[in-house]
């Protein structure tokens, strides 16, 4: 009996973009902070936190993130993937209920960490999940549904949070965070008629029920469809290859062909936080604040079209991605990123003074009506080139680029890169902005220069290949010269696999011989 519904499994889109509801909790919790530092109540409850002690806030979260994304490399291999997409359902509801419950500093960091394991977990292993359900034609496009869903997540708690702002009380940001526990119940719950992973299975020694899985996902039901014989051989070839070539541990990590690849993971989620897109989305209200935006209502409207702007901005991604590529997504994003964050850092330091806001001292830009203007569109076009192009890429790339073996544990510390320079920026960035104000951001558009020079030596293609045909992309080397891969290379169908099969059995008796 299927522990799913074959007629969910056999719709593609459905199958692959239902677990994104686990992208949109980080999506929640990043505006579950950012619709609330301007929130009396708030700070009534907590204090009124200063830059720092915010950050620290702000920065507990990805700290329980980093936690979880390191356990994805047990849990993924031990329970599956499907498994730790419920598990990580069930820890965000514990989170978010004490986050909604907090009556200090203590409890809301408790419970932002809490949340941030499970934030961790799924960020992790959802893209794995997808990049092993889909077929190569449109992983790309599914996969980048994650970055959609944060964005989604984004936008509707930061909607939920402007409409609770005109109730008096700790309602205004008790409510938000309480209503952020559905979807977590629906994803956890709706899991349960979603196939596992055929991958894991294959890997696991369940290969009939993979081979029913793979025929519901891409083959309506046939056991006998050319792509499913063709993946299901693939993936029991490369299973194979992978169990001789030795156990599943860390040290895996470390050898010749896999590391190069470790690095390139982990170096792609570093430079997605080096960006500065999360510094925008966590701290916009300051950043807003400082080009001379003033009143909460006026902030918190300019501060939305910012969240629509990311939501819009992503579908193309979504709609092309396979067709366009990785690499020239990477690298045209990181210049114009870049080049935003220079208007907006020299906008800011040429009109700009310190001045006192709320007795805090705050770099703002005051009398200079068309430059504060100015310095609010180049926010949004900086989150718009950041939405079409590294967001996306930058789930898709490290969920298939490692071997199979190594696949959980590779995209976990991949993702852990990401949490590890979130929880660093969420922390640094509001004494930053207090201390050296404009020039944080010439900062943040330097990163995005030197990302630009490492995504084009260094990231060979990936696009429209199987996760088996993306080893023999590495293969070829070209590790400092990536442009050189041709998107042909490791190209297959059912006729190659089956003589090379056939050329390597005949090998092998001729040796025995």
């Amino acid at each position: 009996m299927r522990g799913y519904s074959a007629r969910i499994a056999g719709n593609p889109y459905i199958v692959g973009s239902f677990a994104c509801i686990g992208g949109g909790l980080f999506g929640l919790d990043i505006a579950s902070m950012s619709g609330v530092l301007s929130n009396q109540a708030y700070f009534n409850v907590f204090k009124n936190p200063g830059y720092n002690a915010q950050g620290a806030i702000v920065a507990s979260m990805p700290a329980g993130s980093l936690v979880g994304a390191l356990a994805v490399t047990s849990l993924a291999d031990r329970i599956g993937r499907k498994n730790t997409i419920i598990l990580a359902s069930a820890i965000w509801v514990l989170g978010s209920v004490i986050q909604c419950a907090a009556i200090n500093r203590g409890m809301l960091v408790a419970g932002r960490v809490i949340a941030g394991v499970s934030v961790g977990l799924s960020s992790t292993v959802v893209p794995i999940y997808q990049s092993e359900i889909t077929a190569p034609s449109i992983r790309g496009r599914l996969v980048s549904m994650q970055q959609w869903s944060i964005t989604w997540g984004i936008m509707l708690q930061y909607f939920v949070q402007f409409g609770c702002s005109y109730i008096n009380g700790t309602a205004s940001f008790r409510i938000p965070w309480g209503l952020q526990i559905i979807p977590a119940i629906v994803l956890g719950i709706g899991m349960l008629w979603f196939p596992e992973s055929p991958r894991w299975l294959v890997d696991n020694g369940h290969e009939e029920e993979a081979l029913q899985i793979l025929a519901d996902l891409h083959g309506n039901g046939d056991r006998s469809n050319a792509l499913v014989v063709l993946e299901f051989e693939q993936i029991k070839e490369q299973v194979v290859f992978e169990r001789n070539e030795g156990a599943k541990s860390y040290a895996d990590l470390l050898k010749p062909g896999v590391l190069r690849r470790v690095v390139l993971g982990s170096s792609l989620q570093m430079w997605s936080q080096l960006s500065g897109m999360n510094v925008m989305m966590y701290y916009i209200v300051y950043v807003f604040q400082g080009a001379g935006l003033t009143g909460r209502r006026v902030n918190l409207i300019a501060d939305s079209v910012q969240y629509v702007l990311n939501v819009a901005f992503t579908v193309p991604a979504i709609l092309y991605i396979d067709r366009w590529g990785r690499r020239p997504l990477l690298i045209a994003g990181s210049i114009l990123m870049g080049f935003f964050l220079c208007l907006v850092g020299g906008l800011q330091g040429g009109y700009g003074a310190w001045g006192n806001i709320d007795g805090s001292s705050v770099w703002i830009i005051t009398g200079h009506g068309s430059v504060t203007n100015a310095v609010i569109v180049c926010s949004y076009l900086f989150v718009s080139s950041f939405a079409v192009t590294i967001g996306p890429v930058s789930w898709t790339y490290p969920a298939e680029i490692f071997p199979m073996k190594v696949r959980a544990k590779a995209v976990s510390l991949a993702t852990a890169t990401n949490w590890l320079f979130n929880f660093a920026l969420a922390w640094a960035v509001p004494p930053a902005l207090s201390s050296i104000a404009w020039k944080t951001y010439l900062v943040f558009a330097a990163f995005n220069f030197a990302a630009a020079i490492h995504f084009t030596f260094c990231f060979p293609e990936t696009a429209r290949h199987t996760l088996e045909e993306i080893e023999e992309v590495f293969s070829q080397g070209h590790t400092f010269s990536a442009w050189a891969v041709s998107r042909d290379i490791g190209k297959r169908n059912l006729e190659d696999l089956v003589k090379g099969r056939a050329d390597d059995e005949k090998q092998g008796s001729l040796e025995k011989a």
